[in-house]
């Protein structure tokens, strides 16, 4: 591993869409969980505590080289739009983030209501009690209730997490392809606004904390180029060319 990525490389590992909430299919667990698994008519795997513990652990013991090399930072978390604060409670995640343990979570709200005027203070100490990270944002704009607002917070010491997804609204909202939902040429203007954010979460975070920075405007080089123009702004080192796997911030 270490002659494949540099010093100080890690890893960020997206959590199974089971643990997500989102509609998994049957075919999405491991061959020997599926027994365990029962199914709406549908086709699409009920979540229980048992099935939530088992994956995880099949998480755990997938990454587990990772863990051993010091190359996890964190797992994400990317809740589906459906997990509202109307249905549902973010202690409901609390089993999740203790099997987890003691690796770092970081959590993606993408239900706008939990964050509205109401609910953000509660949102956000709700996620402190968890121990986890908020994943803050650069969305498309629009009130639309999947794209969430510029919130930047630190909710667990050490480590701050922020996913640029583009700009693109009705691509955003409408697309059937990643390439569709999130292809995105950032331009220097709103690549100066990221590097703002960034800079100021780093502060917050402290200089002995963690800002991990995702380009997820994905289609073609259009992540890869953003990323290198990102760490120029930020003064740092723009790395390999745009498709090396080793371009990160």
């Amino acid at each position: 591993m270490g002659r494949r990525h540099p010093p100080g490389f890690s890893f960020d590992v997206k959590l199974h869409r089971l643990l997500s909430r989102h509609s998994a299919p049957l075919d999405s667990l491991p061959p020997d969980l599926r027994d365990q698994a029962s199914t709406n008519d549908r086709g699409r795997v009920g979540l229980t505590p048992q099935l939530e513990a088992a994956v995880a652990d099949r998480v755990l013991e997938a990454v587990q080289p990772l863990i051993e090399a010091g190359r996890l930072s964190s797992f994400l978390l990317q809740l589906t739009p459906s997990f509202s604060p109307d249905r549902h409670e973010l202690a409901e995640l609390g089993p999740l983030v203790a099997r987890l343990a003691p690796q770092r979570v970081a959590v993606e709200l993408r239900h706008r209501g939990w964050v509205d005027d109401e609910r953000v203070q509660s949102t956000l100490e709700a996620l402190e009690e968890l121990g986890v990270a908020l994943v803050s944002v650069d969305a498309p704009p629009g009130d639309h209730v999947p794209i969430m607002p510029a919130l930047d917070a630190v909710t667990r010491p050490g480590l701050a997490y922020l996913r640029a997804h583009g700009r693109n609204t009705e691509g955003y909202m409408t697309g059937r392809t990643v390439a569709e939902r999130f292809g995105w040429v950032y331009s220097d203007p709103e690549l100066e606004q990221i590097a703002g954010r960034v800079t100021e979460l780093a502060e917050r975070v402290g200089s002995d904390g963690d800002v991990r920075t995702m380009l997820n405007n994905n289609r073609g080089a259009d992540a890869p180029q953003a990323a290198r123009r990102l760490r120029e702004l930020l003064g740092q080192d723009p790395g390999p060319p745009p498709g090396d796997p080793q371009l990160r911030l």
